[in-house]
């Protein structure tokens, strides 16, 4: 995947969010503010970029989105219900109204049999709807491969979520 494809899915997004009326929020782990800068490359996306949380570390997760150590602690950091968690905690600490949240394990290492190397997962929290979470295992083509799939993937939940 190119970042022209990025680009485009970018653009669609923030015309989405437009359409709506809404402003969205990201919490990123493994994509490190790859998302929110894939869209903020986008010029005049202030209009419905509200913030971007980089939470990389457990007690980043924790701070900065309410993510419980304890969810953390039974879960880890790359579950499913730590993705939910992070998206929920996108949209109470912003303005924003859908907030994506991605947490997965881009390597090389740092993989397991249980959660191996390509393993993301997806929250999604819009307001008014219960929050969805999505699990991919994206091909170890290398970590810079890994991340784009990560965000491109982030970058069509909203637009599914959003009808578009």
């Amino acid at each position: 995947m190119s970042g022209l494809i990025a680009e485009a899915k970018a653009i669609a997004v923030l015309e989405a969010c437009r359409r709506k009326g809404i402003l969205l929020a990201t919490a990123e782990s493994c994509t490190g503010g790859m998302i929110a800068a894939a869209l903020t490359d986008i010029a005049g996306s202030s209009d419905v970029v509200d913030r971007g949380f980089v939470t990389y570390s457990n007690e980043a997760k924790q701070d900065m989105v309410g993510v419980p150590a304890g969810v953390i602690a039974a879960h880890g950091a790359v579950s499913q219900e730590v993705a939910l968690t992070m998206a929920e905690g996108a949209l109470a600490h912003s303005s924003a109204g859908i907030a994506v949240a991605v947490t997965g394990v881009a390597g090389p290492g740092g993989g397991s049999a249980e959660k191996p190397v390509g393993l993301v997962w997806f929250g999604l929290a819009l307001k008014g709807r219960p929050p969805i979470a999505e699990r991919h295992v994206f091909a170890d083509g290398g970590r810079a491969s890994i991340r784009l799939a990560a965000v491109n993937t982030a970058l069509d939940m909203v637009l599914k979520a959003l009808g578009d």
